[in-house]
């Protein structure tokens, strides 16, 4: 069981950790994930709390965004159908393996979305919807496949890869593609890792109070700003977020 003053610090790091995810459409392990490890939980016993804690940012964020239609529904079951099985196999697989190599290539790969989309100023500035029939579909389906396995595997920053793949891939702009990122990815993908990891290994649910009132918290007013503030904002919040957690997870 954590002290007040430990409470106080999830509290305050989970807010602002998913006030920040809420925004640019990830990342909020940058923050949240490493502090539980600091306060002195294991490896896995953080990341599935972790895990079961960024629920609520996929439900603080569907709470503000099913105030306006952002999501269209067949779109929506592709996301789920596409990744969720990747989210349980990679669920599955993390606590078995060693995460140093994986975090460190995620690191790489982060920095790169976030150096890509600054080199790329257009970039989910418009929406233009493409790749959602035939072949380009099905290759679409194999990323979402892969950002799910991604998403049950690692901890931090993977909702940025469905970001930047569905702007990328799909043509969505970045609101549009945040708005999928936190209901589908906050709310399905990492409630449905949160099952396999409870199931797999050990949650630390003294600890979830501060977590759950800080990532609701976070998750529902960082969604207020990117729907008020729109397609620009959101990337420069994407490019820093993605560059700081590639950053991080690559020096350590």
């Amino acid at each position: 069981m954590t002290s007040y003053a430990d409470q106080g610090i999830l509290f305050v790091a989970s807010f602002v950790a998913n006030w920040f995810s809420a925004l640019s459409g990830g990342g909020a392990g940058l923050i949240q994930f490493p502090m539980l490890i600091f306060l002195g939980l294991p490896f896995g016993v953080a990341l599935a709390t972790h895990k079961v804690a960024s629920v609520a940012l996929g439900l603080g964020a569907t709470i503000r965004y099913l105030k306006g239609n952002h999501l269209e529904r067949r779109f929506s079951l592709i996301i789920l159908g596409a990744g969720l099985p990747g989210v349980v196999l990679g669920a599955g697989t993390i606590l078995q393996i060693s995460p140093r190599i994986a975090i460190f290539l995620l690191g790489v790969l982060t920095l790169g979305l976030g150096v890509y989309s600054v080199f790329k100023p257009r970039l989910g500035m418009d929406y233009a919807p493409k790749n959602q029939h035939g072949s380009g579909l099905l290759t679409g389906m194999f990323g979402l496949f892969v950002v799910g396995f991604l998403n049950g595997s690692i901890t931090s920053g993977t909702g940025l890869f469905l970001t930047i793949w569905l702007i990328h891939h799909f043509g969505l702009d970045y609101k549009r593609a945040v708005a999928y990122t936190l209901v589908l990815c906050g709310l399905v993908w990492n409630g449905t890792g949160a099952v396999v990891l409870g199931y797999l290994g050990t949650i630390a649910w003294g600890w979830m109070p501060a977590l759950l009132a800080g990532s609701i918290l976070g998750g529902y007013f960082g969604s207020h700003i990117a729907i008020k503030k729109g397609n620009l904002w959101i990337k420069r919040a994407f490019e820093v977020i993605t560059i700081l957690i590639g950053l991080k997870l690559v020096l350590g």
